[in-house]
């Protein structure tokens, strides 16, 4: 039988950390899945969007048809993405306001959210952020977003053995294969929505 070299159709995504503090686990986990899709997932281009410098949502400044030009580039970035990799943090069983935020900006008509695929990835205590991505899921249900099921991916990062070092990078190598499991998902989830 002669091997073939199946090249996978690439995809694009659009990561999106939930945490603005720069040593979030959460950002070392996009930095962990940026370094996967260069190394060993082949067919996908993560590229991280911040969402820092999003005003807090609201409409009075909305134009005719326009937004403010940080929102208008954020929301470019998420139409021109074949989908989402959300880094969800959970506070008080929520996600956190600056995601939501973001989300709600992107969500403005015309909705740039509309028939993406998505995962989410989270860490943190003892359910590592799960009940924060069933209130993201709800959330994508308005939006049409379309959430891979499984793996799924809460992560208890205070959990021996170390996960991530002092900086705040993804170090465990049981997680990192957990995490390439997410976007091998993730890539194929998304072909099957574009119907390729």
């Amino acid at each position: 039988m002669e091997a073939t070299n199946e090249v996978k159709p690439i995809i694009k995504v659009a990561a999106i950390c939930g945490s603005l503090r720069e040593g979030s686990y959460h950002r070392g986990l996009i930095r962990a899945a940026i370094q996967l899709s260069q190394e060993s997932v082949k067919g996908i281009e993560i590229e991280y969007i911040e969402i820092d410098q999003l005003p807090l949502l609201n409409t009075d400044l909305e134009g005719q048809g326009t937004f403010p030009p940080e929102v208008e580039d954020f929301r470019q970035k998420i139409k021109e993405a074949d989908s989402v990799l959300f880094a969800s943090p959970e506070y008080n069983f929520s996600l956190a306001a600056p995601l939501k935020n973001a989300i709600d900006w992107a969500s403005r008509p015309p909705n740039a959210w509309a028939n993406k695929a998505a995962a989410i990835i989270s860490t943190g205590g003892s359910g590592g952020g799960e009940r924060a991505q069933y209130h993201l899921r709800q959330v994508g249900v308005f939006l049409d977003i379309h959430f891979i099921n499984k793996p799924l991916f809460c992560l208890n990062a205070f959990e021996p053995p170390a996960k991530f070092d002092k900086d705040g990078n993804l170090v465990n190598a049981e997680t990192k294969d957990r995490l390439k499991e997410v976007l091998l998902a993730l890539h194929e989830f998304t072909l099957r929505i574009q119907g390729k």
